[in-house]
Order: C-alpha cells, then structure tokens, then sequence
C-alpha cells in the first residue's frame, strides 16, 4: 500500500516571542537551512514523492514562496490551509482528499531528529493496517506523552504522567492507516477545544492495532527559544541523515 508525507506547519508560534511576529516559527532557521526543510527532506529521503504541507493563513504565501512545486526537493507538493487552531488531529484532517486510500507519514514540522526515517517506514510496512508511532528514550519523561511497551506493540500512552511506566516519550512521526480518516470524522473537541492526536492514537491501542520504532539519535522539537537554540546545536555538532 502506497504512503504519502504529511508535514503539520500550522501553529502561531506564540512562544518564540518577537522572532514570530511576521513569519511562522517553521520557517526561522535551523542549522543552515529554514526548519520545514527539516520533515521535508526526512519524508523525500524515506522515497516519498508526494508531500502535503498544512499550515495557518497567515504565512502560507512564505512556505509556497519557499518551497514552490517541490520540484526542487524532487517531491510535488501540496498545500491545505488550516483556518484556525484545532489541533493536530484537525490538521491530519485536511490530508484526506490528499491520501485517497494512502496511508499518510505524519511529521510534526518542528521535530529535529537525527535518524534517516527510511528503517521507521519499513518496520511499519510490517503492518500496513496499523498506527505506528516514534518514540524516543528520554532522562524526563514526565514533560511528554509517555509510552508503555509489551513486545512490539504499545499498550498505552499517558500524557505529562507524575509516575511514567516507561522513559519512552512519543515523538512527532506517526504512520496511520487509511482508515484514520473516517476516525477523526468521529472525535469530539478536548477542553482545549481541538481535536487530539492523543484520542487518534488511543482508538488504534484499544484495538490491538499500534506499533512503535525507537530512535537511537537525538530528537528534540523546536518550538521554544531554548530548544531552537538546542536544535542549532545539535545540527551543528551532528547533522540529521536524510
């Protein structure tokens, strides 16, 4: 069964403060290039030649200015504007015109991670009916969605937990099935009032249907003032393999 990439670019970025007053937090630089480059070149490496990217109103001219066809990044892009906040879910949302009975690898657009994606994908062709996730061992596992493992399938992820059952946080790479988006037709908005990723990928553990890949490289998301600085480390020091 086919796959096509899906980068989440949406976002205001309110907590970069001032560098995101006229430009999206995904277009600020990291290493020598802009972040979005980042997901885009993980998914064309992996051999995936159609990618849609989704972001907000207000800079979508910047990111097709940008980026252009994707002829450039050997890749056709697509683009889908998500109109107001509503969660990553919503975003994965937007994708399903795009998917049309394809499965989607979904990258959130500030997630900077050493590891080529092409070993990721492959463990998930393994099972083409599942939801396959990326986790990443981490020293605080209490600041992510936590996941706890039997054998090669997840059992559940708890988010922010005080007691973790495991020190494998959820990273922002996930593989559905075709099946997700007639699921997320289903989902109700959270208290924050968006539709939850976490609500996705619980529907796939309650049916036995999740797996997971774990990164050996660093990972770390980019979308404060101190972890883009440590993303620019990080890249600098040992840069991603695509």
């Amino acid at each position: 069964m086919s796959i096509r990439g899906v980068i989440l670019a949406g976002g205001k970025g309110t907590r970069m403060g001032e560098l995101t007053k006229v430009t999206n937090k995904h277009l600020l630089p990291v290493g020598a290039w802009p972040m979005v480059y980042h997901p885009l070149k993980k998914l064309t490496g992996a051999g995936m030649q159609d990618v849609l990217l989704v972001s907000g109103t207000e800079h979508m001219g910047d990111f097709v200015e940008l980026l252009g066809s994707g002829k450039d990044h050997a890749c056709r892009l697509t683009y889908r504007v998500q109109d107001e906040a509503g969660g990553i879910a919503q975003a994965l949302g937007l994708a399903e015109h795009f998917c049309m009975g394809s499965r989607s690898c979904v990258l959130l657009g500030d997630n900077i991670f050493r590891d080529p994606l092409i070993s990721f994908i492959e463990k998930a062709n393994t099972r083409p009916d599942w939801a396959w996730i990326g986790l990443k061992q981490v020293p605080d596992p209490g600041r992510y969605g936590v996941a706890e493992l039997n054998g090669e399938q997840v059992v559940s992820i708890e988010e922010k937990p005080a007691n973790p059952k495991s020190d494998y946080a959820v990273v922002g790479i996930y593989v559905y099935p075709p099946d997700v988006f007639g699921l997320i037709r289903t989902l109700k908005p959270s208290n924050r009032g968006e539709l939850e990723i976490t609500d996705v990928n619980n529907h796939y553990l309650k049916q036995g249907r999740m797996g997971y890949s774990i990164l050996d490289g660093y990972w770390t998301d980019a979308g404060t003032l101190d972890s883009l600085d440590f993303s620019n480390e990080l890249v600098r020091k040992d840069p991603p393999r695509f």
